[in-house]
């Protein structure tokens, strides 16, 4: 019995080794923490559970059948972080560069139908430089079964990416279905074909870095959501985030206790919206002044900044919010804010998470360039999703909403279960200048009669009342009261029940 123990002691610390001394002492050298470095970072300590420590390859050819390594460059099992189940898988670069095998991909397909089959996330931490060439087609069969789980598992259970190394060709697709994606600067990169393809088929010069770095999908691309520093930030940053996410879609958000009082009023606000239509101010404060104890997590903050999406809290439960953000574009609607905000909403919507909207649109964006990009498609996946939400939504319009983009903002009309409008509210089809000019445009060569006009189209029009005589807001309150009406119209929504018809699945305008 004694040398069975002594044997299984020393294949877990084969197992444990990883590639080696000299490859772990690169991986540091890079900058990079190691595959079980990160998960003990990640998780709760002492809660990491490794499921097929002892796992091979079964590769013969190339000379592999010499090259066997516990583990086959993948450490997957379940933990906990802050006391609450995860699922995890940490691909090892010191053991084949993280290559996926046959074996490898096994692995991460058992820990993915597990966290499917008891309701709980997974997050990957991707490290790795792609397939395994030597295994050729079973390599990228390995490939198409993560691929597979991924979509079994999108809107069962939150899917997280940490992008902490490569990741390319095939394996980038796996991240992308994913519902986040977090990648580290200087040290992380993805893209579908690699600088020397790209050099050989369309003759561009390109390093990895402008090529598929952090800064790249973080601010051209948006593919990533957020990038950080090293990987120590990284992964705090990620138990932070998943503090927010229920842990499946048939559960709540989590509740966390909170000293701000629900009540609490701002007076500050009162003044943040200037008496100027044209001059900007900074929805995040108002966000940042509703939320509870000011903290709020902030997705894509770096692409399509003319809207703001991210998790917050109201009462200790989590709240996803969307807001334009008049300091970039006016807050226009175009094409990035259109997609990022859509897709924020859909994974809202599927995890439970009410929906707060803080709406200051002047329209959709104009010119050739959006309209040949598909903003009319594009601008209608927002529509859907916000249409298609069964989950509470309460939307606060602080200044302007015209035209479609009123509409598409959570209104009313799609299914708005709580609409209050601010006293600086301009609810219309368009802006008072650009209504004179089509409306009168017999009177555009007077300036005076064109000014009285404006005047007129704002008195009339530029306000929150029309629509509240309608009923399309449900009241005009104090802007110094906005977190307190949030707070109760949430309250009352919590045993909200809302269906939408069965049906196999919707055909979102892609």
């Amino acid at each position: 019995m004694q040398h069975i123990l002594e044997e299984l002691e020393r294949r877990r610390q084969a197992a444990r080794m990883g590639g080696g001394e000299r490859r772990i002492a690169a991986q540091h050298a890079r900058g990079k923490l190691t595959a079980r470095e990160r998960i003990e970072l990640l998780l709760d300590p002492g809660s990491f559970e490794e499921v097929d420590m002892f796992v091979e390859h079964r590769c013969t050819e190339f000379g592999m059948a010499e090259q066997r390594i516990p583990g086959d460059g993948v450490v997957t099992g379940q933990g906990t972080i802050n006391g609450r189940l995860v699922f995890v898988f940490s691909q090892d670069f010191t053991v084949f560069g993280g290559s996926l095998s046959e074996a490898h991909a096994e692995k991460i397909c058992k820990i993915m139908d597990r966290a499917v089959r008891v309701g709980a996330p997974v997050i990957g931490l991707n490290d790795s430089g792609g397939a395994r060439i030597q295994e050729g087609v079973a390599s990228l069969a390995g490939y198409a079964e993560v691929f597979q789980r991924n979509v079994l598992a999108s809107g069962v259970i939150p899917q997280i990416s940490v992008i902490m190394g490569p990741c390319a060709g095939g394996a980038v697709y796996s991240p992308a279905m994913t519902d986040f994606i977090f990648m580290v600067r200087d040290t992380s990169y993805m893209f579908v074909t690699g600088p020397d393809v790209v050099k050989t088929v369309t003759n561009e010069v390109v390093t990895a870095e402008d090529l598929g770095g952090a800064s790249v999908h973080t601010r051209k691309s948006g593919v990533a959501d957020l990038a950080f520093d090293n990987d120590v930030q990284a992964l705090h940053e990620v138990r932070r985030f998943f503090d927010f996410l229920p842990l499946n879609n048939r559960d709540e958000p989590p509740v966390r206790p909170t000293f701000d009082d629900p009540m609490r009023e701002e007076p500050s606000l009162d003044t943040l919206v200037p008496s100027d239509p044209a001059k900007p101010y900074d929805m995040m404060e108002v966000i940042l002044k509703v939320v509870d104890e000011g903290d709020f997590f902030e997705l894509q903050k770096d692409y399509a900044k003319n809207i703001i999406i991210g998790f917050g809290r109201i009462e200790g439960r989590t709240v996803g919010i969307v807001a334009n953000q008049p300091m970039v574009l006016a807050g226009c609607l175009d094409i990035a804010a259109s997609v990022k905000a859509a897709r924020f909403v859909r994974f809202c919507d599927c995890f439970n998470i009410p929906i707060v909207t803080f709406v200051d649109v002047p329209g959709f964006l104009p010119g050739t360039a959006q309209e040949h990009g598909g903003i009319i498609k594009h601008g209608a996946k927002l529509l859907f999703a916000y249409a298609e939400a069964t989950v509470p939504k309460v939307t606060v319009i602080t200044r302007k909403a015209y035209g479609g983009a009123y509409d598409v903002m959570s209104s009313k009309h799609l299914r708005g279960d709580v609409n209050y409008a601010w006293p600086t509210a301009e609810i219309a089809v368009m802006g008072p200048k650009g209504a004179v000019e089509i409306i009168f445009r017999d009177e555009k060569d007077d300036p005076e009669k064109i000014a009285q006009r404006e005047r007129e189209y704002r008195e009339r029009f530029a306000n929150p009342f029309v629509a509240a005589r309608r009923g399309f807001v449900d009241d005009i309150i104090m802007p110094h009261g906005t977190r307190r009406r949030i707070v109760q119209s949430l309250r009352w929504l919590r045993t909200k029940k809302l269906e939408n018809p069965w049906k196999k699945h919707d055909n979102l305008p892609l």
